[in-house]
């Protein structure tokens, strides 16, 4: 009889290292490897030999890096997206696709489990679980760190005991995770709101008073919403994503410390360095406020707010997603154009813009004597935007004067 399949989704880190021996014990079963490259910046081949000397009976390695930017990041761009106002969901973007794969290679290999090593404690087992669960709901979903408590020390001494060939320290005070659109920062002494981040902390992103004395100006051009060139240069969208974490890294433009509220309740403390995600973001949004309506970008707000909410929730596969995402692209069909940004010692600042189908009107705007504004016109229109508000004051003082009557409001 032969053994069940579980696939894993493969980090090469000590949680799902250790997750290989524990699965084949625990579960009887043969564990097949899944690494998906969204960016994380491995060696695909280092990670392959690792996970088959750690037992895996056979290991897959995907190349999303481009999946990842054009259906993903690219969504997140078009859609502003930020979670409470700070977080470009670098991570969060990545989980249902690298849960998609899982799905793609366990119906391959015929299997009914797939396992992921997540916690208890953090977004990503929601993210995971229901994306697994939305396109295979036969699937099996395991969590070992969080459906058998594992903790780190428990992890080493299992992998001491076994005699596991996988490098053991409690001494890594920092749990990162990374990809093109940021890189995640936490445990150790970020877990204490009151501290300043230490500069070891950061990698992709140098303090201000080691950035260049000298600004940089760089100019991003967006198609249909979407940047397709740094300094009319035209780039492949993974190009373009890395080319921009290098400039604005080397500026310090990125670094994000927050206070944010997880889904299971927790608030926690969150660093990440997202400088391309930074820079994109500001200059998208900047663009969107010359070509759509006043109209149109409020009501964006709430769309925008509410998508980035989905993805962090782990609603990725929510069919809102892709109804917030016919309003926003319907809006994207006139966000074309050029946004210039000054990158400095941290701060980044747009400092032009142009579009052909920009709504600003310099005959309008302008106060010079050749304006074609008719300020006639004001008078009148105040008279009427200001009505309802006039009237509510003088009904209330009439109201207030009379004897029989309690104040107005």
């Amino acid at each position: 009889m032969s053994k069940e399949k579980v696939i894993l989704a493969y980090s090469g880190g000590l949680d799902t290292s250790i997750m290989i021996k524990w699965i084949q014990e625990k579960y009887e079963a043969d564990v097949i490897t899944l690494t998906v490259d969204v960016g994380q910046g491995i060696d695909p081949k280092a990670v392959e030999e690792k996970a088959l000397a750690l037992g895996a009976v056979k290991h897959y390695s995907v190349d999303a890096k481009k999946e990842f930017v054009t259906n993903y990041i690219f969504p997140a761009i078009k859609a502003n997206a930020l979670y409470e106002e700070k977080y470009p969901l670098s991570s969060a973007l990545s989980r249902p696709l690298i849960a998609a794969k899982m799905v793609e290679i366990a119906g391959k290999e015929g299997a009914k489990i797939v396992a992921h090593g997540c916690s208890g404690k953090g977004n990503d087992q929601v993210r995971f679980d229901v994306t697994v669960k939305a396109l295979s709901p036969h699937l099996k979903v395991i969590a070992p760190v969080r459906d058998w408590q594992l903790t780190r020390d428990k992890e080493i001494e299992f992998a001491k005991e076994k005699n596991l060939p996988i490098s053991l320290s409690k001494s890594k005070p920092y749990s990162i995770d990374q990809n093109l659109w940021g890189r995640s920062i936490e445990c150790g002494e970020l877990e204490n709101p009151e501290t300043e981040p230490p500069e070891e902390a950061f990698e992709w992103t140098l303090p201000p008073e080691k950035c260049p004395d000298t600004p940089e100006y760089i100019t991003i051009e967006f198609e249909h919403g979407v940047p397709r060139a740094i300094n009319d240069e035209v780039m492949d969208p993974v190009l373009l994503i890395t080319k921009l974490n290098e400039i604005g890294g080397m500026h310090g433009i990125g670094r994000i410390d927050h206070i944010e509220d997880r889904i299971v309740g927790i608030k926690s403390r969150e660093v990440y360095e997202c400088p391309a995600a930074t820079i994109l973001l500001e200059a998208h949004k900047d663009l969107e406020k010359m070509v759509l309506t006043c109209q149109e970008i409020a009501f964006k707000r709430y769309v925008d707010y509410q998508w980035a909410f989905l993805v962090y929730a782990g609603l990725w596969v929510d069919p809102l997603r892709s109804d917030l995402e016919a309003f926003i692209d319907k809006t994207q069909l006139r966000v074309n154009g050029k946004v210039k940004l000054k990158l400095y010692k941290g701060n980044l600042r747009v400092v032009g813009r142009f579009s052909k189908y920009s709504l600003y009107d310099l005959k309008l705007a302008t106060y010079d004597v050749g304006t074609t504004f008719d300020q006639s016109l004001a008078r009148g229109f105040i008279e009427l935007w200001g009505l309802q508000s006039k009237t509510f004051h003088s009904l209330r003082r009439v109201m207030e004067e009379g004897e029989k009557h309690e104040p107005f409001v």
